[in-house]
């Protein structure tokens, strides 16, 4: 089985397990060593899947506080289908060029549009970047700041299209890295290069949000496709 699949298989197997079992929407899951025993996976197999669902819509993980199930609407996950269908005809290449055209844009509009609750919560999220414990949770908070970009560009479908590019990004890129226990160092490029975006957010500056969020994005691209 090749990565791709492996991490789907995990993932699959946590959803099944999340459709199986006792829990509510709102409930927080086991402990990960304990659903990484019961599911036969391991625990870096597991931290992939949630990664990978967290995207999907299917849990959310609150730094602290622990992994929960999350409400579903009435109308459902509808993009979830597309997600998964995407991901499978989608190259990490393509996922990067994805977010590439369409991050730098919100960024721009994001400088004319965030509110001050924005620029806070971006703010904050980049500085508990610094201190995140392990790359699952520094994921974790990198995924939210792109996140509150994009809502922040006060355009509703650009948000939703954010969501479905992340999603298969996280599918295709994010969950097939073999990464050490220990957070990002100390001197992690992406830790200026988010400063520098939020900078130019705080400062109006359109064009600044969206060359820094440009730079960013191709600094990433550099460092996790190596090989490209």
């Amino acid at each position: 089985m090749n990565l791709m699949g492996a991490s789907m298989a995990s993932r699959d197997a946590v959803a099944g397990w999340l459709s199986d079992s006792a829990i509510s929407p709102g409930d927080r899951l086991p402990p990960e060593r304990s659903l990484s025993e019961q599911l036969g996976i391991s625990r870096g197999e597991l931290r992939k899947a949630m990664t990978v669902l967290e995207a999907d819509g299917l849990i959310e993980r609150h730094v602290g506080r622990g992994t929960f199930l999350r409400a579903q609407s009435s109308t459902g996950n509808s993009s979830e289908p597309l997600v998964m269908r995407l991901a499978e005809i989608t190259s990490p290449h393509a996922a990067m060029m994805a977010r590439l055209s369409l991050e730098p844009e919100l960024a721009g509009h994001a400088a004319i549009h965030a509110t001050s609750r924005h620029l806070a919560e971006a703010r904050n999220l980049a500085d508990n970047m610094r201190t995140a414990k392990d790359w699952a949770e520094y994921e974790q908070l990198d995924a939210r700041l792109h996140e509150l970009i994009a809502v922040a560009s006060g355009n509703p479908l650009l948000a939703e299209l954010h969501r479905i590019v992340n999603a298969v990004r996280v599918s295709v890129v994010w969950s097939n890295l073999e990464l050490p226990q220990n957070g990002p160092p100390a001197n992690y490029h992406s830790f200026a290069e988010h400063d520098e975006i939020i900078e130019a957010l705080e400062s109006r500056d359109r064009l600044a949000a969206h060359a820094a969020m440009r730079a960013h994005l191709k600094s990433v691209r550099a460092t996790l496709l190596k090989d490209d």
